[in-house]
């Protein structure tokens, strides 16, 4: 639910103090509740599209891998030739 984050014991609560009066409070209240509420309902927007990694990062990637093999094999004892 989008609107978790601003339920507070099951209730969706809004405040607003901008103003010194309490009416134009409660009616920015109020506005604020109808943005939130149409921010929550509203559907969610295309998800991440997944790509191929590029041709040099794989190759990046792979050297790193056969770099770290290399430095783990040379710290195993010597052979008994």
């Amino acid at each position: 639910m989008r609107l978790a984050p601003r339920l507070i014991t099951g209730v969706v609560t809004v405040t607003a103090s901008e103003w010194r009066s309490q009416l134009r409070n409660r009616e920015l209240a109020l506005a604020k509740l109808a943005e939130v509420v149409a921010a929550g309902l509203a559907p969610e927007g295309p998800g991440r599209r997944a790509t191929k990694p590029t041709r040099g990062s794989n190759r990046r990637r792979l050297d790193a891998k056969k770099q770290r093999s290399a430095t783990k094999q040379q710290r195993k004892r010597p052979g008994a030739e």
